[in-house]
């Protein structure tokens, strides 16, 4: 087969999640309204803590972090599937499915060591109470923000690079919504082996080390709930601990899928449809809930809330 010369035709085709007239306006009303919540509910929570000088500590920053990180995650995919959902023309050029898989792969990557981040703020907070003010201090919060976001850019950085020197011979289709790394590698006609074994590594190393973090960090504070003499104080905190662990395991578990697994290689003729709709959980579903899950079931956050529509 020819190589395909991406300087020559340096447009792919989108092949969205459906073909069908009926299913794309049902998705597209379906998605349209997961974003406008994703958009809307993470940006009330950046106004609320804005607004309350109370609620400026760790916890809330990093919560302000993740919403911001949400909307931009949510933003670099979501638009461009309602364009194509509803559109004749899928095609994305090369310069837009680089910039497009560089910008989702660095805001996922962040996202995943962000909630480790989160997991072992709310540790020292529930069980090192007399010393959370020390450990998490001013320094360390920004070197932990600031290093999720580093790990994140020199991840895609990678990733982007190892992909677009694929040879793609004669496919231009994306069996996907968005410009994927795993989708690529799918896709290409050429030898993978140093893709896979990149991808399989920072994989490793970004999620499953976030994910046991996070874990860890989840056990200790369970062990510390168990020891809460009230039972309404126990059944709270672990409602708020399932809830945060629920999205977090759905989050962590889909990508774990998507990303630490063999790569099947069936080129322009792929059909597997769980590749197509597992991403929608990471990329529109988890930063829909994370504002929800994580800020308005906290009392803080609902009377700031409750404040501020009763003084208009």
């Amino acid at each position: 087969m020819e190589q395909l010369n991406l300087t020559i035709s340096p447009r792919f085709i989108l092949l969205g999640l459906s073909t069908d007239p009926q299913l794309k306006v049902i998705f597209f009303l379906i998605f349209l309204i997961m974003y406008l919540m994703t958009i809307s509910g993470n940006l009330l929570l950046i106004t609320v803590v804005r607004i309350n000088p109370a609620l400026h500590s760790p916890m809330y920053i990093f919560l302000t972090n993740l919403a911001i990180i949400d909307i931009c995650f949510s933003s670099s995919v979501v638009p461009v599937l309602l364009g194509n959902t509803l559109s004749k023309d899928k095609s994305i050029s090369f310069l837009g499915c680089a910039i497009q898989m560089y910008v989702s792969l660095t805001l996922g990557a962040t996202e995943c060591l962000l909630l480790a981040v989160m997991a072992y703020d709310r540790f020292a907070a529930i069980c090192r109470p007399l010393h959370y003010n020390t450990i998490m201090n001013k320094t360390l919060c920004f070197y932990l923000a600031v290093g999720s976001l580093s790990a994140g850019l020199i991840d895609s950085f990678l990733q982007v690079s190892l992909t677009f020197q694929l040879s793609f011979c004669n496919c231009l289709n994306i069996n996907n919504y968005f410009c994927e790394v795993p989708a690529f590698i799918r896709m290409s006609c050429g030898d993978t082996f140093v893709n896979d074994v990149s991808l399989y590594i920072t994989a490793a190393i970004i999620v499953l080390c976030a994910f046991f973090l996070t874990l860890i960090s989840y056990v200790h504070i369970i062990f510390s709930i168990l020891r809460i003499t009230s039972s309404q104080g126990r059944q709270k905190s672990f409602s708020t601990c399932a809830s945060h662990l629920t999205v977090v395991s759905l989050y962590y578990g889909t990508l774990m899928f998507m990303y630490l697994r063999r790569q099947s290689k069936k080129y322009c003729h792929y059909s597997n449809e769980t590749d197509k709709v597992l991403p929608i959980l990471y990329t529109a579903v988890t930063p829909m809930l994370n504002p929800f899950i994580y800020s308005v079931r906290n009392k803080d956050v609902k009377n700031t809330l409750i404040n501020l529509l009763n003084r208009k």
